[in-house]
């Protein structure tokens, strides 16, 4: 079975593995496979995997139906569920807010839902909470007993997050958080404010969306050598689970396969000892030497006359050269995303005035490497796309 962490400020108990229902295996058709989801919810749950995190967006709106219908057979009483509020699409409506949640019962068919998040909340988004009073309105949820615990997820910067946190007595909140990332988003200074304030925090995108998964061969090597059984997810999964205030680990699973490494990764959890940690520091500097220029995200460089997105184009370039993963890139540069970069904003639109480079600290030539960006991920968005 796997291992359980107890929430103080909630006096319950959780797996420390959480299965994340946005990656369930999909059809041809792209909609769920309900036969083989249903078989790894399953094992999951005899293998006591007790906390399931869903979401009113994810799997086109199949997610929630699915979990729904798959966890109805099992005491409800075993199992937490936690869904998300799109704040994002409820614009200037606390009437919309009502209907989306009523909606989310209905799939559930679970009587309640225990942890409701304000989903992916943001600068932009959490005016949206203030205005519409969207805290108040999850407070009555939970008078009413519809709902247990409220929380929110997390996509900004630290700054944000600090603001978010500090602005309400949480029960709980959910960070992106993993051992490239610890200075990213709210990151590891998020993480030790959430420890000070006694904040339970859920953990999502453990191993980066799959980047930490199939390690370069240079970092993998790394780990090999202390344990060269042991997957290059399951030491991202143990970096994570080794700090204490982490009460859930989410992992979206697509494979058996997948699964079976996360339980054996939390049966018998080993956080990391200082050997394994000096490892970790390895593989992040092998990372490190993979990027294709210096550029920190200073913003020295802007604003650009031509409206280029200066350090935004060397971020994605780097990115891929540093984790390979495709999917991001067709998200950030392909335009598959909501946030990818826009047209305007390429690399192409230099002028080349130089202009940029007379700011940069970094002495970085940006002209030469912005025609790079352009070219070489314009050629892979291409063959990814043949």
């Amino acid at each position: 079975m796997v291992d359980k962490r107890h929430w103080d400020k909630l006096n319950l108990d959780t797996s420390m593995l959480g299965f994340g229902c946005m990656r369930f295996p999909v059809k041809e058709n792209g909609d769920i496979d309900e036969e083989k989801a249903e078989a790894m919810i399953d094992k999951a749950y005899a293998n006591g995997v007790n906390y399931y995190d869903t979401a009113y967006l994810y799997h086109n709106g199949q997610s929630e139906p699915a979990i729904g219908k798959f966890l109805r057979k099992y005491p409800r009483e075993s199992f937490y569920i936690a869904t998300k509020l799109p704040v994002m699409i409820l614009k200037d409506s606390r009437e919309k807010a009502q209907e989306i949640f009523d909606e989310q019962m209905s799939r559930l068919g679970l009587g309640y839902i225990d942890f409701y998040l304000l989903h992916g909340l943001n600068k932009v988004s959490f005016e949206t909470v203030k205005k519409l009073g969207l805290i108040e309105f999850c407070e009555k949820l939970r008078s009413e007993g519809r709902i247990r615990y409220i929380g929110f997820s997390f996509h900004d910067s630290y700054e944000v997050f600090e603001e978010i946190l500090r602005c309400y007595d949480w029960d709980f909140c959910q960070i992106q958080l993993n051992y490239m990332d610890v200075g990213e988003q709210a990151g590891m200074k998020g993480y030790e404010l959430t420890k000070s304030l006694g904040i339970p925090l859920v953990i999502m995108e453990p191993a980066k969306g799959g980047s930490l998964s199939v390690l370069p061969e240079e970092a993998s090597t790394v780990l090999k050598k202390l344990d060269p059984g042991a997957s290059d997810t399951s030491w991202a999964m143990r970096w994570i689970g080794s700090l204490d205030n982490v009460k859930v680990v989410l992992s979206g699973m697509t494979e058996m396969a997948h699964l079976d490494d996360n339980l054996k990764t939390f049966t018998n959890f080993r956080p990391l000892s200082e050997k394994e940690l000096a490892a970790i520091e390895e593989v992040r500097a092998a990372f490190a030497r993979r990027v294709k220029n210096g550029c920190t995200t200073c913003r020295y460089c802007m604003p650009c006359p031509a409206g280029v997105d200066i350090p935004g184009n060397f971020l994605i370039w780097n990115k891929y050269a540093m984790y390979r993963n495709n999917r991001e890139l067709m998200m950030a540069w392909g335009g598959m995303g909501p946030f990818a970069m826009k047209d305007e904003a390429k690399a192409k639109n230099c002028v080349e005035c130089g202009a940029c480079e007379e700011k940069c600290p970094q002495q970085l030539s940006i002209r030469e490497d912005l025609k790079k960006v352009q070219s070489e991920l314009d050629e892979i968005v291409a063959s990814l796309k043949r």
